[in-house]
């Protein structure tokens, strides 16, 4: 049974047609890339899966829920509960340290205690090899443990799925090694999902599938 699908996904802004009719399936521990030209649809798929943006035509199913049918502070509830994300560029609060940043979803999150999402904050960066920068702001971080705080973040409320848009993109290539070593490592210890959108072919190589996308729909 799909953790993710979607039927039929249209979306325009204007007149122009960025996706037409695009049908998508993600089994429970995959890790899929998208991968294509810019301009291909990817991230705008990438955002409307994810609920940071809407379809015009077509239906989302995440859990088994149509999620395209969320709104308010229902959508956003579910989007806190179930989804994670990790973007090209970390989007970290520079007044808070890699510990808050990683905190700051879980305690969002009304049926977990304070203590709890700490707790598991401090494990997850831990794993990720950043005991030693728990209280360290993002401008004392490289931009390597930076993307790593990110990861944590996406991970505290252990979701379903964690969206990647281009995560890569912005690391130096060592950097990017460690991140894909990252990603296969959490979903062998965890089963944990991953949608990646990559323009990096390495990454795209090791994953479980590799979907084309062209002109607005999967090829």
């Amino acid at each position: 049974m799909a953790i993710l699908s979607a039927k039929n996904i249209h979306k325009k802004y204007g007149t122009i047609e960025v996706l037409r009719g695009v049908d998508i399936e993600v089994q429970p521990g995959e890790i899929v890339s998208i991968v294509g030209s810019s301009g291909a649809g990817k991230s705008t798929l990438l955002h409307i899966l994810g609920t940071l943006d809407r379809a015009d035509l077509g239906q989302v199913f995440l859990n088994r829920e149509n999620i395209t049918s969320l709104q308010g502070q229902k959508l956003a509830d579910f989007r806190n509960r179930h989804i994670g994300f990790v973007f090209q560029f970390h989007h970290l609060l520079p007044e808070f340290t890699a510990l808050e940043n990683v905190c700051i979803p879980g305690w969002l999150n009304a049926a977990k205690r304070k203590t709890e999402v700490k707790q598991r904050a401090e494990e997850i960066l831990s794993m990720l090899g950043l005991k030693e920068r728990l209280h360290n702001k993002p401008n004392a971080l490289s931009g390597g443990e930076q993307q790593r705080v990110a990861v944590a973040r996406a991970l505290i409320n252990n979701p379903s799925v964690v969206f990647a848009d281009e995560p890569t993109g912005n690391l130096d290539s060592a950097n990017a090694k460690e991140l894909h070593r990252l990603f296969f490592d959490l979903r062998k210890q965890f089963n944990q999902t991953f949608l990646i959108v990559t323009h990096n072919e390495e990454l795209a190589q090791q994953s479980d599938r590799i979907l084309l996308m062209k002109d607005g729909k999967m090829v």
